[in-house]
């Protein structure tokens, strides 16, 4: 995959994120799968490798969907495949639809002020949008070390109101699917301020520190989920 459309996919941090990809490709059974959900879309860059894949995908976000996303996944001529429609995660208007429904970091951001019950609802929600045997493709933002959340104090005012997801919680919010496979990788790439420093870091987290820290001080979390 070249370096350009990864980028578009994954957005940012891309070379610590850009995991992700390899590791859904691999174990998902892309010739049984129709139609996909993008959750929180934005600019719709999973929506675009959902659509690669030439399945028809829904790119959704809470608002404005469309003029955020469009313009990248016509870049790519994707119009036949792709519908926009603005969704709460937490009010999926489907039921027993979905082959794949997937997201990147939206779940801290639903949990504004501290609304654990919001994120308990939007897996809730996902597994009744998915058809029996769906898969839901999730990677998330992870609380990590008190380092990383000492970091995301100091640096990222607006996210300080984020609740962010700690590894021990995700079996929970998965408690009502099967055949769940969870993964956690990345511990210093996110310090990186240029993309070369961050491609430093990776390496270096690649080599060392994703073998030797615990999963919990990592900062994301991915894996795949099905619908029982």
């Amino acid at each position: 995959m070249k370096k350009e459309l990864i980028q578009d996919i994954i957005q940012w941090d891309v070379h610590s994120w850009s995991k992700i990809l390899p590791y859904w490709d691999e174990n998902i059974n892309w010739e049984k799968v129709e139609n996909c959900l993008e959750l929180g879309g934005r600019e719709g860059g999973l929506s675009l490798w959902l659509a690669l894949k030439g399945k028809k995908t829904i790119c959704s976000d809470l608002k404005d969907v469309r003029y955020k996303a469009e313009k990248l996944h016509a870049k790519y001529g994707l119009h036949s495949l792709i519908e926009y429609q603005d969704i709460d995660a937490a009010k999926i208007p489907y039921e027993n639809h979905f082959d794949i429904i997937a997201f990147k970091s939206i779940i801290g951001g639903v949990g504004l002020n501290d609304n654990l019950k919001i994120q308990f609802k939007v897996f809730d929600e996902i597994n009744k949008a998915l058809k029996p045997g769906g898969k839901l493709l999730f990677a998330e933002n992870l609380k990590a070390s008190v380092f990383h959340q000492t970091l995301r104090k100091n640096n990222n005012k607006w996210r300080n109101a984020w609740r962010y997801v700690a590894l021990s919680e995700i079996p929970h919010f998965l408690k009502d699917y099967s055949n769940i496979d969870l993964q956690t990788t990345g511990v210093t790439s996110l310090l990186g301020r240029s993309d070369d420093q961050k491609k430093m870091l990776h390496k270096l987290d690649e080599a060392l520190l994703n073998k030797i820290c615990p999963p919990s001080w990592r900062y994301i979390a991915y894996g795949i989920a099905e619908k029982i």
